[in-house]
């Protein structure tokens, strides 16, 4: 064992361990890394040192020793709208590494990782595939009740532009504001977290049944001593991250994510889990099986319930069971068994009739948020678009956008500031029909912030829902709704069409042809062929931006990769 060799090599390693909570017969068993989130940072985390000391037992009590270590996450909700976004995707990165720290320094034969949010997951899950030489788990934090009347997180967004509006009452927002997060563990809608975790279970990297759990039940602390035991008994298969992170599995993950119209930012993700096992992920392979997949889940944000009705009503390997005909079943996981085999399993212990019945607490059905597949709500969740304006690709939600913004031709209103954007939309002067354009967004010109309160000002005026849209080479919320385009590549910082956009110029999106380009300037349309020139006139007289920021947020925008490609720093 890799912690029985490292012994071996450094005599100091005994006496430092038996002068801390080892026995002499501690020394001599397999050593467990239990990597945390665990902090005050938010209530996705400030659970999670329960839930590593039942991973704990559960190591314990298999005949391993636990050592538990801890990177706390930052939380996108406190942070939103403040300079703390521009730091989101970079603490990602920063807890990827140092796990690797921990696992390097530290002499350990796998690991637990214990996440529930945004960033966390798929940090952890950079680490695992990035140590993919040893057996990994990523045990998860599951997810918080929803509030008065299924209030929940996402919906403070609109109440709060319906109140900058004038139209509600300071004493109602104040209500719901303070009761929407009545208990720990990640915000309960189909936001970046929820979606993460339920990308950890599709890929195989989380135990069945362990996505989205509620977290204020049994279930999720039992869950977390079995993924305890679970690594032990890894270990003794010999069974590594690198036999479960394949080319198979990334393609589960993305077909799970078209069913359950799960968060635009799993592109980058996985794009970025997939590049530390060696695998591209192109764009192209998100809208091809968007194409195919049927589209199931019926929660929020594109939905009508909370996010933890999903777990009722069968979570990740409901949506497998659904779409089954379509899934790489004989992909490997944690369990030691393939995809099939597992459900299979949970078929044969009746599994999702059990779970279902909480839903009878709701007077709802399983079938009311999970439709079957023979009458599915609709075809695939997203889209990635490409044309003058967008050569590297950019992508919509289409399961949130309206019908009629399918489809839309509109002058650009330019913005290099989300709080001017914001502020346009919430003072009116908007005009219907405008296309917002919001630059120097993107991972090297702003460390790749979201933009959830510019998208719920627009989603929640009813004017602009149905006839403007917003154009960003940065990122949105999970939670974001609305006639959104994001993620443009090239971003505008690297010189990207975006960059020289101007008030005035026609701008088209054509979800249903996967369109986004420029095709006329100061209102005016124009044939291709002038458009490409005036886009290259434009360019060569162009220049970026002087790089202002300092310590890690400098480091990051000098080293991050294109947003498509995982906004990962290379280096």
């Amino acid at each position: 064992m890799r912690s029985q060799d490292l012994r071996k090599q450094s005599p100091e390693i005994d006496p430092l361990k038996l002068s801390m909570d080892f026995t002499v017969e501690d020394l001599g068993k397999p050593q467990i890394l239990v990597d945390d989130v665990w902090g005050d940072s938010m209530p996705g985390s400030y659970h999670l040192m329960q839930l590593s000391q039942m991973v704990s037992n559960g190591v314990y009590s298999s005949g391993g020793k636990p050592g538990l270590f801890h990177v706390t996450d930052v939380c996108d909700g406190i942070i939103q709208g403040t300079e703390g976004m521009y730091y989101s995707l970079l603490s990602r990165e920063m807890i990827c590494d140092m796990i690797e720290v921990h696992w390097r320094t530290q002499p350990m034969d796998g690991m637990v990782l214990v996440s529930s949010c945004d960033k966390a997951v798929p940090g952890q899950l950079m680490a695992a595939a990035r140590l993919n030489d040893a057996p990994a788990i990523v045990a998860l934090g599951g997810t918080q009740a929803p509030g008065p009347g299924m209030f929940t997180l996402e919906q403070v967004g609109t109440i709060y532009a319906q109140l900058r509006r004038g139209e509600l009452a300071k004493d109602v927002f104040t209500f719901f504001q303070q009761n929407a997060c009545p208990t720990e563990g990640s915000c309960s809608f189909m936001g970046t977290a929820n979606t993460m975790q339920s990308m950890s279970e599709a890929l195989g990297m989380s135990l069945p049944g362990s996505a989205v759990t509620p977290a204020y039940q049994k279930d999720v602390r039992a869950l977390a001593e079995i993924s305890g035991k679970r690594i032990m008994g890894m270990l003794e298969e010999g069974a590594m991250t690198r036999d479960i992170l394949t080319k198979d599995a990334f393609e589960n993950a993305i077909m799970v994510h078209a069913a359950i119209a799960g968060s635009l930012n799993a592109i980058m993700h996985l794009a970025a889990i997939a590049h530390e096992t060696g695998i591209t992920l192109h764009p192209k392979l998100w809208d091809e099986l968007n194409r195919e997949i049927p589209y199931l889940l019926n929660v929020r944000p594109s939905g009508k319930y909370p996010a933890v009705f999903f777990w009722y009503a069968g979570g990740v390997y409901g949506i497998i069971s659904e779409i089954r005909e379509f899934l790489h079943l004989d992909a490997m996981t944690v369990t030691g068994k393939t995809v099939g085999e597992n459900l299979k399993d949970m078929e044969n212990m009746d599994y999702f009739t059990k779970v279902r019945r909480y839903l009878k607490n709701f007077k709802v059905t399983a079938e009311d948020v999970m439709a079957p597949i023979n009458r599915p709500i609709g075809k695939g969740a997203l889209a990635i678009l490409s044309g003058n304006l967008a050569p590297g690709h950019a992508a919509i939600k289409y399961s949130a956008l309206p019908r009629e913004m399918f489809h839309h031709v509109g002058p650009a209103v330019v913005f290099e500031q989300e709080k001017a954007a914001f502020d346009a939309v919430i003072n009116g002067e908007i005009e219907p029909g405008s296309m917002i354009v919001l630059r120097y967004a993107g991972p090297k010109g702003l460390g790749l912030p979201e933009m959830f309160y510019l998208t719920e000002a627009l989603a929640s005026k009813r004017e602009l829902d149905t006839t403007t849209a917003l154009i960003t080479d940065g990122r949105f919320s999970g939670a974001s709704r609305g006639p959104c385009v994001g993620y443009l590549c090239p971003e505008a910082m690297d010189g990207g069409p975006i960059a020289v956009v101007e008030d005035g110029d026609l701008i088209e999106l054509d979800v249903p042809n996967r369109g986004l380009n420029i095709v006329g300037v100061q209102c005016k349309k124009e044939e291709p062929e002038t458009i490409n020139k005036i886009i290259a006139d434009r360019l060569s007289q162009w220049k970026p931006p002087e790089n202002k920021y300092t310590g890690v947020l400098r480091l990051f925008t000098k080293l991050a990769t294109p947003a498509m490609e995982g906004a990962y720093m290379k280096y």
